[in-house]
């Protein structure tokens, strides 16, 4: 089998950045004080795990090997970073913008990922299932950010 190894980089990056946000989801919902923000906040980790799942799955058929753990650098890092200093606070405007800041990082990260012009058929329907999840997850951060006045 023949390796697309740009689109095998492209995805590995969406997975990458992917699990970055799902461990500040789940270090976010342990962390909150309202037990729903909690509840919200592991929910959203776990449709963000299998939209992980889905993009390895493309990878493996793309000839590549599936990216497993996340990557922490450069603009992932300072985004989780700040989530960090947020959760330490304890406060959930704070935590829940600190959140909706990831999830604009996140989103460029698609767009960018969207507008890649060697992903095969297979590949970009991969990323274009995973894209209206996490643009889903976006939309419901602003929207929660913005009725907390945060």
């Amino acid at each position: 089998m023949i390796t697309n190894t740009k689109e095998v980089s492209v995805l590995n990056t969406l997975i990458a950045t992917l699990l970055d946000s799902v461990d500040g989801y789940q270090k976010s919902a342990g962390d909150v004080d309202n037990s729903a923000l909690a509840e919200k906040f592991n929910s959203r980790a776990r449709e963000r795990q299998s939209t992980v799942t889905k993009l390895q799955a493309a990878v493996a058929a793309a000839g590549g090997n599936p990216e497993d753990d996340g990557t922490l650098l450069g603009g992932a890092h300072r985004v989780f970073q700040s989530l960090k200093e947020a959760v330490m606070s304890r406060d959930d405007k704070a935590i829940v913008s600190e959140i909706e800041r990831g999830e604009d990082y996140l989103k460029g990260k698609f767009e960018t990922a969207l507008a890649e012009t060697e992903l095969s058929p297979t590949g970009r329907a991969a990323v274009e299932e995973a894209w209206q999840s996490v643009r889903a997850g976006h939309d419901e951060m602003s929207a929660l950010k913005h009725s907390m006045g945060a």
